[in-house]
């Protein structure tokens, strides 16, 4: 697959901006998914881990987790033009690696199956 760039969102505008996209839940995250209609630009990934989720250590524990998940297999379904926001939930302390990669990898996917086909595994937020 082509190298894209991936970069951080950084600040709260550019995560907000995340909520106007669509929202796919999984097992153990979320991600919410906003198309910036210009794919000449580098996909975008920021995480997000709320206080209800555990204490401190918990929390940087699993944002380093999804982090190497990213890491890992973003180049294979990120797409170019695109911000995304993992949502991490509890359980993405107690899974296993694999699970979470391969989770991930499915979301990323349903997302582009359901864009084509007006799937129905994606539910968009509404204001």
């Amino acid at each position: 697959m082509s190298e894209i760039d991936i970069d951080r969102l950084k600040n709260r505008r550019q995560f907000s901006m995340a909520k106007n996209g669509i929202l796919l839940r999984g097992p153990f995250f979320s991600v919410e998914v906003f198309n910036r209609k210009d794919y000449k630009l580098s996909s975008r990934v920021g995480f997000t881990v709320t206080k209800k989720q555990g204490g401190a250590v918990e929390r940087n524990r699993m944002r380093r987790r999804l982090k190497e998940v990213v890491r890992l297999r973003a180049r294979e379904v990120l797409e170019p033009g695109h911000d995304y926001v993992i949502i991490a939930r509890r359980d993405t302390l107690f899974a296993t690696f694999e699970d979470l990669c391969v989770n991930f990898i499915k979301l990323i996917n349903c997302k582009k199956r359901a864009y084509y086909s007006e799937g129905k595994a994606i539910s968009t937020r509404k204001s």
